[in-house]
């Protein structure tokens, strides 16, 4: 077996933090609901009331609804906190485990440019920065993983149910996280792949804004075409509405 490369094998030997969003919708402008992370058997859960209405789609998917200033999950009362503390919190805890490698399935296009958002508002993203080894996005991964297994539907509650044999509660970010942390151990990338699909919060950048900025027939924007047609997902780029791994 020939050695790594020092980036692999330091890799590897970094802890992993799998992290997901629950937000208002799927748009620019959505604002964070709950924040989970898992790392072994660490786990943290936050929830914040957003400035913003939750769209009925995000609504009736994840089950939270804001009323007279209190947040509600499946009509049970939650205990918030404001954004800038569950901010604060997050880095924290990844402190707490020694500058990780933040993991988590299509990070990339949603859940850390709406994360370096809130970090930019709240002064917070040198201290965040300074607190990871960097991310690892593994819708992509899992991509490239599985290519030759078949799959139709590469989006997180599938693959765990396909793999793993498991039926779970999506939409909730501490469930996804929990599910997640155990399809990465199920599927076990090899350090030069983890290597392969890693970014930072300021590379993420260019693939986001060509996303958003990319052109389909007939010059419409990719981001004004779905918002038109209401057929968006955070996944794994089905077009199947709101139904994706976590709104």
């Amino acid at each position: 077996m020939q050695a790594g490369t020092g980036a692999e094998e330091n890799s590897e030997q970094l802890p992993l933090v799998f992290f997901d969003l629950e937000t208002t919708g799927l748009g620019q402008d959505c604002e964070i609901i709950q924040l989970a992370a898992v790392s072994g058997g660490h786990s943290l859960n936050l929830y914040v009331i957003p400035r913003c209405r939750i769209q009925p789609g995000a609504a009736r998917l994840t089950g939270f609804k804001v009323r007279r200033q209190r947040l509600y999950l499946h009509h049970r009362l939650v205990f918030t906190n404001s954004l800038k503390e569950v901010v604060v919190a997050f880095i924290t805890f990844l402190q707490m485990l020694g500058r990780p490698l933040l993991v988590g399935h299509n990070i990339r296009s949603f859940d850390c440019p709406l994360l370096a958002r809130a970090l930019d508002e709240l002064d917070l993203r040198a201290e965040f920065q300074a607190s990871v080894s960097g991310c690892v996005d593994t819708l992509p991964l899992a991509r490239e993983l599985l290519r030759d297994r078949g799959l139709r539907s590469f989006r997180q509650e599938n693959l765990v149910r396909e793999l793993l044999g498991i039926n779970y509660k999506a939409h909730d970010a501490l469930e996804d996280v929990r599910a997640l942390q155990e399809l990465y151990s199920y599927l076990q990338p090899a350090p030069e792949f983890v290597c392969r699909h890693k970014f930072t919060l300021d590379s993420m950048n260019s693939k986001a804004a060509e996303l958003i900025n990319r052109k389909l027939p007939g010059q419409r924007p990719l981001l004004e075409h779905f918002s038109q047609t209401g057929k968006l997902t955070k996944d794994d780029g089905e077009v199947d509405g709101l139904e994706h791994k976590n709104i």
